[in-house]
């Protein structure tokens, strides 16, 4: 085992081997996989291949899985170079398993993530500038190649108020009606709705028009199967990434453009034209902030379309 813990691990019988920590990890991955929730069934599976390679391979029993054994895990995650954030993400990942495995009287209330850091370090996220998003809408790009699909994308999301490019990925045509956009966050289940201003209206036609067959908006999914469209969307989003990272070097100054550029951008730039607060958030469709939950509830939406309505007009 490459940690820091001297004591071996304990032989398991087989009646410990079914109740392991990986196998029991894996049926907690087999259910959120038959539920649908294929984004956090991909993460448990990086926490449980994290958690594999430090121990070499072994199964373990949640008795092993004790304070000792967690601190010399953060420890060769700290070692590897990983950052706060990273390792805290296996970190909530396991404390959330150890939990359920607890509630099943697999495992004891003993706390074993009570040391190592669990929380949430704010990083900075970088927007770009109004004058920099006129540029990238006017870049003379071939018609139809990569670098476009992938411009029209960003600015699709900039233009829906930073819609997230998972929600783009599943964004059906029947989700597009009567002026308006309505759709559900994928990580929330927040339900939005976006009015249809001149910009976005000319990027459903351009999609809609050119793949009439499929549900879908965008080309990216097939809808075959919940799997396979994952897979699709993973390589989507990693290769929006790169083609946004050449995009960036055709714009003004020092810029990074990711898919989380036009949701931050959207903000800061909205921000910036004294838009409170409170209509921002609920713009972003945030969920989490109790502020941001009460205006839900009561904020006309209309008054979110004008926000938009307003730093969209400087795109004509």
């Amino acid at each position: 085992m490459t940690n820091s813990t001297s004591s071996p691990l304990p032989r398991q019988t087989e009646h410990q081997s079914r109740n392991g920590v990986f196998c029991f990890m894996n049926r907690q991955i087999k259910l959120l996989k038959a539920s649908g929730r294929l984004g956090t069934a991909h993460n448990y599976e990086r926490a449980r291949d994290s958690l594999l390679q430090f121990l070499n391979g072994h199964e373990i029993s949640f008795r092993a899985l004790n304070e000792s054994l967690v601190e010399g895990y953060n420890k060769h995650l700290m070692n590897r170079g990983l950052l706060r954030n990273t390792i805290s993400f296996y970190m909530r990942i396991w404390r959330a398993v150890y939990n359920k495995a607890a509630a099943q009287h697999l495992a004891r209330r003993n706390h074993p993530f009570h040391h190592v850091y669990t929380g949430i370090d704010h990083t900075q996220k970088r927007a770009v500038s109004e004058r920099q998003i006129v540029r990238l809408k006017r870049l003379k790009l071939p018609e139809g190649s990569a670098l476009d699909f992938a411009r029209d994308l960003f600015i699709f999301s900039y233009c829906t108020r930073g819609m997230s490019f998972v929600d783009i990925a599943n964004l059906r045509k029947s989700e597009v009606r009567s002026g308006m956009i309505r759709y559900a966050r994928k990580k929330t289940r927040q339900p939005l709705m976006v009015r249809i201003e001149g910009p976005i209206h000319l990027l459903i036609k351009k999609y809609a028009d050119s793949n009439p067959h499929s549900p879908y908006l965008f080309p990216i999914l097939k809808g075959d199967s919940d799997e396979a469209d994952y897979h699709r969307y993973r390589l989507a989003l990693s290769r929006q990434n790169k083609l946004l990272n050449q995009l960036s070097e055709h714009l003004p100054g020092k810029c990074h453009l990711s898919s989380y550029t036009a949701r931050h951008t959207w903000a800061t730039t909205a921000r910036n034209h004294n838009i409170p607060l409170s209509v921002i958030s609920a713009g972003l469709g945030h969920t989490s902030e109790r502020t941001t939950e009460i205006y839900l509830a009561s904020l006309d939406n209309s008054i979110i379309d004008n926000a938009n309505q307003l730093i969209l007009k400087r795109l004509k």
